[in-house]
């Protein structure tokens, strides 16, 4: 079983059935329309956590309440890539209520969707465009690339992508990006055979395909044979995250992810415009469009985790939007008593390793923990744990920090 999220699930439901050969994407945990949790506790009726908190809105928290309506601001996700997920990025407000209002089939609801990933294993993306002189590296090199974007445009971004101008070397990638994502068909699926032919040979004769960035190239080509987006390698940059680190997806960022295990947590929504790597709709105009073309390393692309000040157990990751922040919780063996501070917040917590026994005063009984198991926390609530694992604990808590 290599899918972490089919793991957790056979963790944290003593009766669930994985099926050999399915594949195990995505656990959702939250209360979003198209994935509303279940709660599960013989004290109450089958209900979902949404129709939970529509008749207990303060157990949002009162800040949070009032902020977000009475909603869960949050998705809480665990992903597990094995084939890329599409090249795309999420709408602002502004766009997505525009969007929402023309397309609804396509955009279900009128929230942003900024999202960060924390990786579980080690994890592969494209985030955000590469600095201009990688570019400009790859139009040299990469001669099948250089026919999609052009000599003009190409040029354009030479000469406006040194110098200091931000502004001007937006527009230019901008118009280098537009070029490649509007190509005829027949002509990007010709010149990326040629480029695939190509690095396959030099790689049978024992030549370096780094220049072209030959092996992801290779790979994301056999999952999507004849896909614009392939060409996108030159210009996002190559993620790779080691366990613990993470990326934040503001609006408009073009992203997609490749491979590995992650932690996933975003606004509530699921608003996303797709232009490559995928079978699904696809909305090319409204990405070159809306897309932030600020270059930038892939260095600066990682979301630093803080410390907590309070708790040396706590790393926390609070991105620069008020919807959500993730705390890592990493409780040593030694510890064998561990309180789970209250916040001023609903929040979601999932066990990914250790096992105990978990006490509050809303549970009236005591509740075993696992790996896979989910908690739902009202605001205000603390939970102890009665540590029972000899390798301690990690958990992930999703919550609001107003």
């Amino acid at each position: 079983m290599d899918s972490e999220v089919a793991r957790l699930v056979v963790g944290g439901d003593p009766v669930a059935v994985v099926e050999e050969g399915m594949p195990y994407a995505e656990l959702w945990m939250g209360a979003h329309p198209k994935g509303d949790a279940q709660i599960k506790d013989n004290r109450i009726a089958q209900t979902t956590l949404g129709e939970w908190i529509a008749h207990f809105p303060g157990c949002l928290g009162s800040k949070v309440k009032d902020t977000f309506q009475g909603q869960l601001p949050f998705l809480f996700k665990v992903l597990s890539v094995n084939t890329a997920l599409s090249i795309q990025a999420h709408p602002n407000r502004e766009l997505a209520a525009r969007l929402h209002d023309q397309f609804p089939e396509h955009y279900p609801d009128d929230n942003h969707k900024p999202e960060m990933a924390i990786a579980l294993t080690r994890f592969q993306g494209l985030c955000g465009f590469r600095p201009v002189e990688e570019i400009l590296g790859f139009l040299e090199t990469v001669p099948e690339f250089r026919a999609l974007v052009g000599n003009e445009a190409a040029e354009e971004l030479r000469r406006g992508g040194g110098g200091g101008d931000a502004a001007r070397a937006a527009q230019a990638l901008k118009k280098c990006f537009t070029r490649m994502m509007n190509c005829e068909k027949k002509v990007f699926v010709d010149q990326l055979n040629m480029l695939v032919k190509r690095v396959s040979e030099e790689g049978a004769a024992g030549k370096d395909t780094a220049s072209s960035h030959g092996d992801l190239l290779l790979r994301l080509h056999s999952q999507y044979p004849g896909d614009i987006g392939c060409f996108a390698i030159f210009f996002l940059n190559h993620m790779v995250l080691e366990p613990g680190q993470a990326m934040f997806l503001g609006a408009n960022e073009p992203h997609a992810y490749l491979h590995g295990d992650c932690i996933e947590c975003m606004a509530c929504s699921d608003n996303t415009v797709r232009a490559g790597l995928t079978p699904k709709y696809i909305d090319v105009n409204t990405l070159c469009d809306m897309l932030n073309y600020s270059p930038a390393p892939a260095a600066s692309k990682i979301f630093p985790c803080v410390q907590d000040a309070s708790d040396p157990c706590v790393s926390l990751y609070d991105p620069p939007v008020p919807d959500f922040a993730v705390m890592r919780i990493q409780v040593p063996a030694s510890v064998k008593q561990y309180t789970v501070a209250a916040v001023d917040s609903a929040s979601i917590l999932l066990v990914t390793e250790g096992d105990a026994t978990a006490t509050s005063a809303a549970a009236h009984s005591d509740i075993p923990l696992g790996r896979g198991s989910v908690l739902f926390v009202s605001a205000n609530e603390s939970v102890s744990l009665h540590a029972a694992s000899k390798s301690g604990m990690t958990m992930f808590r999703a919550c609001c920090l107003l």
